[in-house]
């Protein structure tokens, strides 16, 4: 591992003073710095650049920032630090592009059948508005559920299921996204690219497995994960996808250019 270099220390200070500020402190900078989907009243235009100094859990943000730890500061030395952090906020920045995109295409499919629900409700579209979200959302309606479709006709039952429609389609609109992850992923792309041969050992395989190998094999889960999009699933894959995407283009551009490491 290369000693810690000028830019790599930067990024990493702020991701942990937040996270513990938010922690020690109490304060909400989840709520506040988060990237909402741009459907949600709550969305705000910086929220693309500030949540990737958030994080939501003490493993989400040391995984974060061990793999900035190893791998940023070869590819500052290898850059520089301009192009570095040129390099860090354009792949982040492109990831929460991109999983914006894949997210607002989600949250409109959910948006329409919440509007076709209110008008139109019944025990078997209120099921099937249900299994849009992960399985124990079901599961914690399951006597409510059994008890519509014995009373369809019902006004209270109704009412009742539109409003937990509404609760539901509301929490995932303004369900905000948070983690450096877009960017870590694009750096562990660039090193792939620069370093293809290196050896890597990971945690669940004790075989080493070359650079290039290793990020195929995250690029390909990440799709497949992405495209299956399992409910239960709250990784934003999309962003890992996009953080790929955008350090291949801006490595591939910068040898065009005949920009020299």
């Amino acid at each position: 591992m290369h000693r810690i270099t000028p830019i790599v220390k930067k990024l990493i200070l702020p991701n942990i003073a937040i996270f513990f500020a938010q922690n020690l402190l109490k304060l909400d900078l989840i709520d506040t710095l988060g990237l909402r989907c741009v459907l949600s009243d709550y969305f705000r235009p910086y929220q693309f650049f500030t949540h990737l100094f958030v994080h939501a859990s003490f493993g989400h943000l040391f995984s974060n920032m061990l793999a900035l730890l190893t791998f940023g500061p070869i590819l500052e030395h290898t850059l520089n630090s301009k192009k570095f952090i040129t390099f860090y906020i354009i792949t982040g920045l492109g990831a929460a592009v991109l999983y914006a995109g894949m997210q607002y295409l989600e949250v409109s499919k959910i948006e329409s059948l919440y509007h076709t629900y209110l008008i139109q409700p019944d025990p078997k579209s209120f099921v099937a508005f249900l299994k849009k979200f992960p399985h124990n959302t079901y599961s914690s309606f399951y006597s409510f559920i059994s008890t519509f479709f014995e009373r369809p006709d019902d006004l209270a039952y109704i009412a009742k299921s539109k409003a937990i429609v509404s609760q539901l389609y509301t929490l995932k609109a303004n369900m905000p996204t948070v983690g450096a992850s877009g960017s870590v992923f694009g750096i562990f792309m660039a090193f792939s690219m620069l370093f293809p041969n290196t050896e890597l050992f990971l945690f669940f395989i004790p075989l080493p497995i070359k650079a290039k190998y290793v990020i195929a094999i995250y690029g390909m889960y990440e799709l497949y994960a992405g495209v299956r999009d399992n409910p239960a699933d709250n990784v934003a894959h999309f962003a890992h996808l996009g953080g790929i995407l955008f350090a291949y283009l801006l490595v591939r551009w910068w040898k065009k250019q005949n920009q020299h490491y």
